[in-house]
């Protein structure tokens, strides 16, 4: 069990870490940071060329920190010309006054900023290439949103390869070790001490902008919708919470969250529902943080067959993960539970990722809805049966299901949604 805990421990640690907006317009903010630290001076002009995903996932979403400012000519303007290198995933926090202005008039230059579809197999790929007079710089990150490849400048190869960029937090802990019943099995039994440090800043930031959503007029407000026209019972309160720290995320909040599996919208999915519910029952502090890690690896157990970036919404395993943790809090059987996820994907894994922007805050809103439904009908022994369509016999063969489907039989579904929102 030692072993075994450690690495859950390494997944939480690896996968719970703070991010300010999008992350992929963020990780293009980074890498552009990163060109412009290689280059030694702020730049003249860019280059950037992006894979399909990254240029489905930044074009509708506000950059924070930018007034406003959606699309990668923004993300990686604001990244080389006023964002701070080493803070990584919140590398646009903290942007001065002069750094905006410096962005806007870079911005407001022709040509000044280039932005090409690159042809690659990766799913997460972007290259950034900066140029000074007669100097050039480039960045490639590949594969995770901080995953630095290479670095070069005039020809002159700086940086290959992981060893400087892979702290322990970053470097990619093996995942084929997880099932559902070793995750509750951890998570039952841990010294909840040597979690509760990323749990609790977890459940700190992702509260914090779910209240800005509900208190502010972010997107389309369906936080603070489902709130005004379907009551205060426990159940819209999740939806809402959930719902509403997207609503902020999306259209600009300069908050950070906790992602979860490289998302922010998929981390606030796995804690907010969550944490509406404990507190509802009155569960104390360590039953949360023990809820909370389930909701969290019961994802990321998901999202690793599934994959970072596809057209599989990533909102439907957090709720899944949501909803085998609320079972958890309520002291259900380890059936329950599976059913529970289970009937989720039987539900709703059909939902597209069309790019993040602010109707992915009703995406988070529905898919909840499904893992509530879902752990409705499982503790009243209501299911749906192995060859209902994708569902199995087994709980981990329909999650392997659900990854082929996603991984594999959505790709041409993928280009196709990259093909329509490109298209001029």
């Amino acid at each position: 069990m030692k072993n075994m805990e450690e690495a859950y421990i390494a997944v939480l640690r690896e996968e719970l870490v703070p991010a300010q907006g999008c992350t992929e317009p963020i990780a293009l903010a980074y890498c552009a940071a990163k060109a412009r630290e290689a280059l030694g001076r702020v730049p003249e002009r860019l280059r950037v060329q992006a894979s399909g995903n990254i240029i489905k996932n930044v074009k509708g979403v506000v950059v924070p920190g930018t007034n406003g400012r959606k699309g990668i000519e923004a993300a990686a303007v604001f990244g080389a010309v006023a964002g701070s290198v080493e803070k990584k995933l919140e590398v646009l926090s903290g942007i001065s006054d002069k750094g905006r202005r410096a962005a806007e008039e870079f911005l407001a230059r022709p040509e000044g900023c280039t932005v090409e579809h690159l042809a690659t197999e990766a799913k997460l790929h972007i290259i950034v290439e900066a140029y000074a007079g007669e100097d050039r710089a480039l960045a490639e990150i590949r594969d995770r949103h901080t995953n630095l490849i290479r670095v070069e400048r005039n020809g002159v190869l700086l940086y290959r390869g992981g060893e400087e960029e892979h702290t322990p937090e970053e470097a990619q802990v093996d995942r084929s070790f997880m099932t559902v019943d070793g995750i509750l099995s951890f998570a039952e039994r841990v010294d909840t001490a040597k979690i509760e440090d990323v749990i609790d800043r977890q459940i700190a930031y992702n509260s914090e902008i779910s209240q800005e959503g509900l208190t502010h007029p972010y997107g389309a407000c369906i936080g603070k919708t489902l709130l005004e026209n379907f009551g205060t019972d426990v159940w819209t309160q999740a939806r809402a919470a959930a719902a509403a720290g997207s609503d902020a995320r999306m259209s600009g909040s300069l908050l950070p969250v906790v992602i979860n599996s490289g998302s922010g919208n998929q981390g606030i999915t796995v804690t907010l529902p969550v944490v509406v519910y404990a507190r509802h029952i009155g569960a104390d502090r360590d039953r949360l943080i023990r809820a909370v890690a389930i909701s969290n690896l019961v994802a990321i157990h998901q999202k690793t067959k599934v994959g970072r970036l596809s057209a599989y919404c990533g909102a439907v395993s957090a709720a899944a993960g949501s909803g085998a943790a609320i079972a958890w809090l309520d002291g259900a059987s380890r059936e329950v539970i599976a059913l529970t996820i289970s009937n989720t994907l039987a539900n709703v894994s059909g939902i597209i990722c069309d790019g993040a922007k602010p109707s992915c805050a009703a995406k988070i809103a529905s898919s909840v809805e499904a893992a509530l439904i879902g752990y409705e009908l499982a503790k009243k022994e209501r299911s749906f049966q192995p060859g209902d369509g994708i569902v199995k016999g087994d709980l981990e063969e329909t999650i392997s299901a659900v990854g082929d489907l996603a991984s594999k039989g959505m790709l041409q579904t993928d280009e196709e949604i990259i093909q329509i929102m490109i298209a001029k």
